[in-house]
C-alpha cells in the first residue's frame, strides 16, 4: 500500500513575488498537486464525487515552514508522505527540495490534514470514515521516514536560536565621537 508520492515541479514566474522568490501561499497550491497526483495515482480523484463516493476532503489544518528561497525557474521535488491516517482523517506531510542542488537542500516542509465528510441534505457538512475503497490503499509511512532530517532542522534551529539569544543579551556599543576619558589617578 502506498504511503508516498512525488512530483517535480517547475517555478513559473506567476508563483513569484516582486521579489523574484515563489511567493509563500504557492507552496499550498504546490501541495495540493502533490495531493492530487497521490489520489490519482491510486486511480481516484481527489473530487471523491467523480468515483461515485459522496464524500469530500476538507482541510482543517495546512501549515508551511520555509527554510530557503525557491526562485523563478527553479525545479523542485515536492515528497507526499502520509503521516497519520485515522478512521476519518489523513494528514500528510510535504518535504520541498530544489532539484539539481549538490545537498539536495530542502527548502521547506509542510502539513495539510484533510477530514472525510459527508454532505448532508440541508447543506452541512457532518466527519464521516474514509472509504473503505481509498482507506485500504493508503497506509502510514514509516515513522523513521517522517522524522527523518528532523533532528538536523532541530539542531541549526537551537544555533540560530542560541545566536539571536547572545546578540540581544550583549551590550550594545556606543560612539559619542569623543575619544575615552582618562581615568583620574585617585592619588592625586
Amino acid at each position: 500500500m502506498p504511503y508516498e508520492f512525488q512530483i517535480t515541479r517547475r517555478v513559473e514566474f506567476s508563483d513569484t513575488d516582486m521579489a523574484g522568490i515563489m511567493h509563500f501561499s504557492n507552496f499550498f497550491r504546490f501541495m495540493e498537486t502533490a495531493e492530487h497526483a497521490f489520489f490519482r495515482s491510486l486511480g481516484y480523484s481527489v473530487v471523491l464525487s467523480k468515483n461515485g463516493l459522496g464524500f469530500h476532503l476538507p482541510r482543517v489544518h495546512a501549515e508551511c515552514h520555509y527554510r530557503a528561497p525557491l526562485k523563478f525557474e527553479d525545479e523542485v521535488r515536492v515528497h507526499l508522505l502520509v503521516q497519520k491516517k485515522t478512521q476519518r482523517s489523513l494528514t500528510y506531510q510535504f518535504r520541498f527540495n530544489r532539484v539539481g542542488d549538490a545537498e539536495n537542500k530542502e527548502v521547506a516542509r509542510g502539513k495539510v490534514t484533510v477530514v472525510c465528510v459527508k454532505k448532508l441534505a440541508d447543506g452541512t457538512l457532518k466527519a464521516a470514515p474514509l472509504p473503505k475503497e481509498i482507506a485500504d490503499r493508503i497506509q502510514e509511512a514509516p515513522a523513521q521516514l517522517l522524522t527523518q532530517d528532523v533532528a538536523a532542522s532541530r539542531q541549526s534551529a537551537a544555533i540560530l536560536a542560541s545566536k539571536r539569544q547572545r546578540r540581544s543579551t550583549e551590550k550594545p556599543l556606543r560612539f559619542t565621537g569623543r575619544p575615552p576619558r582618562a581615568k583620574r589617578n585617585s592619588l592625586s
